[in-house]
């Protein structure tokens, strides 16, 4: 018997869920991997702070990576797990050979603002569902990220910097 006979949900709503949801896991993925690129490749007077936060960074959307092809096989459905997938539908590309930090910040703030807009047309989509608990799930991911968009941005401001 299917999980969402348990649960409470319907499966056609759960198909569109879990759609975007794959969605989502492709551009996570390959978020995860420009991050990765950015930790091995930085250099310059702040290499250790860099490439400290960006593996902070990556571990983070590890988790989140798991949380949503979890909640994707929870609601009935298969993730997408080949990478050459994720290649084809994920808005974000494939970023490397990035060295400066600041360039690598602004590829992590644009990666942020696909990766939010997908998840607010999920939280619309879960709250026309009913289902709570991915609604949850995402919420805490804007929640958490919208900080890290301050912070990153903060990060690029000049207003501070002596010559």
């Amino acid at each position: 018997m299917s999980t969402l006979n348990y649960i409470g949900l319907d499966e056609k709503s759960s198909k569109n869920t879990t759609a975007k949801l794959n969605d989502l896991l492709a551009n996570l993925q390959v978020f995860y991997t420009n991050v990765r690129g950015f930790h091995w490749d930085i250099e310059g007077k702040l290499f250790f702070t860099l490439h400290a936060k960006f593996e902070e960074l990556y571990d983070d959307l590890a988790e989140k990576i798991d949380e949503v092809a979890e909640r994707i096989l929870m609601l009935g459905e298969k993730p997408v797990n080949a990478f050459s997938e994720y290649l084809k539908v994920s808005e974000i590309k494939e970023v490397s050979g990035v060295k400066c930090g600041k360039e690598a910040i602004q590829h992590i703030l644009n990666h942020f603002k696909i990766i939010i807009v997908k998840e607010r047309i999920i939280l619309n989509i879960t709250d026309e569902a009913n289902d709570t608990a991915t609604n949850d799930l995402i919420s805490s991911f804007i929640d958490k990220q919208e900080k890290l968009v301050w912070m990153y941005n903060a990060f690029l401001t000049n207003s501070c910097e002596t010559k």
